[in-house]
C-alpha cells in the first residue's frame, strides 16, 4: 500500500453519523478525513433519495444535527416554507447534512476522500487501506459505516435478477421503474420502514399493479399524531425487568395514550436497555422488537394516509406469514407463502421480489471488507448479542486503541442509536473524547 496522507482522524462512512462527527471535530479544530466511496458523502443511504415522497420519520424540530442548537434544522425548514412540527422531505435533509459537511471542509479541518476503505490495521497508528491501493495513516479511527445490506434470504438464493437483495441500491431503483412501466405485481419481504419506502416509490412512479408485503407478524409502522407529553422520571420506571416494563407500558398507555407513554421513555431508552440482563435483551429481540419498532419508529401522517388508501384500493396487501419456496416462472417469480396460524399455502406471482427485511442484524456475517478485516484481526469483536461492535461507555471499541464506533454499529450497547436525535448526541460525545485523547 502507498501511504499518501496522514491525518489526525480517519472517519469511515459518509452518512449522518460520519458527517456529524466530522463537523463536530472541525468545531474543535481537530482535522479529519471522511472516507466514502459511494458518491453519497454528506447524505448516506438514508438521505440520498431524490424521491419527493420519502419523508423524514421525525418532525423537523427534532432533526438538528447539532446537540447544542436544537432549532438548527427546523429554522432551515421553516425558511423554505415548512413547519417546525412538519415532516420534511428526506432529500432536503440530505442537502442540509451535505452543507454541514462542506462547511467543515471549508474550515480547513475536514476533507473528503472518494474511496472505499477495505482494511485497517493498528501499527502504532491506524493504517487504512483503500480500494485503489493507497492508504491513509491516522492517529484515530472512527467507524460510521451505517446500516449494512440485508442478509440474503435462503429461499431466493437462485432467483436471479428478479430478486432485489439490496432495496437501497441502483438495481432496486431500476426495478421500480421497470415494474411501474409494466404495471406488474411486486412482493416485499418485510413490512417495516423499508417496505414503506418501496410503496411510496412505486406510487410516485405511477405503478398500477399490486404490491403484497409479508412478514412474520404482518405489522406496519404506526402514524405520528399530536398528543400532550407526559414526562416520567427514570426512578419511576421498572429498570432491569422486561416483563414489568411491558406491564408498565400497557398501564401507562391506557392512562395517557400509547404515543405519549412510549415517547416518555425516550430520554431513558438507553438506560432501560442497559439495565436489562442479556437474556432479557435477547427475549426483547425475539418477541417484543417488532411491536416496539412499529410503535416507536412512526411515519408521517400523510404517509400513513397514503398507505391506508393503497390498502383500501387493493393496491397494497399486508400479510402475516412466512416464505416456503420461491422459483422462477418466465419473467416472474412464484413464491409460496404460508399464512401465520394456518396450514394453508398461497402462491404469489411477482415481477420482482424486494428484500425489505431491514439492515443486517448480525455483525459476524458482514460482507463489508473493512469490518471483516478488523473482525478477522480481532481489532474489534462482536457485542454480547452479536448485532454490532462491542464498545464501552464512550463508544470506544473494546480492546482496541483509539478506535470509536457510531450509529447502528453500537446498537448492542445503546439499542436506540439510529435516529438523528441519538446520533448527534453520540457524535458530540465521541468528538469530545477524540479531542481529549489526541491532546494527551
Amino acid at each position: 500500500m502507498r501511504f499518501d496522507r496522514r491525518v489526525p482522524v480517519a472517519i469511515v462512512g459518509g452518512g449522518a453519523s460520519g458527517t456529524i462527527l466530522a463537523a463536530q471535530l472541525a468545531r474543535r479544530k481537530v482535522g479529519s478525513v471522511l472516507i466514502d466511496g459511494s458518491g453519497r458523502a454528506g447524505r448516506g443511504v438514508a438521505y440520498s433519495t431524490e424521491d419527493a415522497a420519502h419523508l423524514l420519520n421525525v418532525r423537523a424540530e427534532g432533526m438538528s444535527a447539532w446537540s447544542s442548537e436544537p432549532d438548527h434544522f427546523a429554522a432551515r425548514f421553516v425558511a423554505e416554507g415548512g413547519a417546525r412540527r412538519g415532516f420534511a422531505e428526506r432529500r432536503l435533509y440530505g442537502r442540509y447534512l451535505g452543507e454541514i459537511l462542506q462547511q467543515a471542509v471549508a474550515s480547513g479541518h475536514a476533507a473528503i476522500v472518494d474511496g472505499t476503505a477495505v482494511q485497517a490495521r493498528r501499527d502504532g497508528d491506524w493504517h487504512i487501506g483503500l480500494d485503489d491501493g493507497t492508504a491513509i495513516v491516522a492517529d484515530a479511527l472512527g467507524l460510521a459505516t451505517g446500516n449494512r445490506e440485508p442478509e440474503t434470504l435462503r429461499a431466493f438464493a437462485s432467483s436471479g435478477a428478479r430478486f432485489i437483495a439490496n432495496p437501497w441500491g441502483a438495481a432496486a431503483q431500476a426495478a421500480v421503474r421497470d415494474v411501474a412501466a409494466q404495471g406488474a405485481d411486486v412482493l416485499s419481504i418485510g413490512t417495516g420502514l423499508t417496505m414503506v419506502d418501496l410503496a411510496l416509490s412505486l406510487d410516485a412512479a405511477g405503478h398500477g399493479g399490486r404490491m403484497v408485503a409479508i412478514s412474520r407478524r404482518g405489522l406496519i409502522p404506526r402514524a405520528h399524531a399530536d398528543f400532550d407529553p407526559v414526562p416520567v422520571e427514570r426512578g419511576d420506571l421498572p429498570l432491569g425487568d422486561l416483563r414489568a416494563l411491558g406491564r408498565w407500558l400497557r398501564r401507562r398507555s391506557a392512562e395517557v395514550g400509547w404515543r405519549a407513554a412510549i415517547d416518555s421513555l425516550r430520554p431513558h431508552s438507553q438506560a432501560l436497555w442497559q439495565s436489562l440482563h442479556p437474556a432479557q435483551q435477547r427475549q426483547f429481540l425475539r418477541h417484543a422488537r417488532p411491536w416496539w419498532d412499529v410503535h416507536r419508529h412512526r411515519i408521517a401522517p400523510q404517509v400513513a394516509q397514503l398507505l391506508a388508501r393503497m390498502i383500501a384500493d387493493a393496491r397494497l396487501e399486508v400479510l402475516a406469514g412466512r416464505i416456503s419456496t420461491a422459483r422462477e416462472a418466465g419473467d416472474a417469480l412464484q413464491v409460496e407463502v404460508q399464512r401465520r396460524g394456518t396450514s394453508s399455502r398461497r402462491t404469489i406471482e411477482a415481477a420482482y421480489v424486494f428484500n425489505c427485511t431491514g439492515p443486517l442484524h448480525a455483525i459476524g456475517r458482514t460482507r463489508d471488507p473493512l469490518l471483516r478485516s478488523l473482525l478477522d484481526a480481532e481489532q474489534i469483536r462482536a457485542d454480547h448479542l452479536g448485532i454490532g461492535i462491542d464498545v464501552d461507555e464512550r463508544s470506544r471499541a473494546s480492546g482496541a486503541s483509539r478506535l470509536w464506533a457510531l450509529g447502528g454499529l453500537t446498537k448492542g450497547r445503546y439499542w436506540e442509536i439510529v435516529a438523528v436525535p441519538d446520533i448527534r448526541e453520540q457524535a458530540a460525545a465521541v468528538a469530545d473524547d477524540i479531542a481529549m485523547e489526541l491532546a494527551k
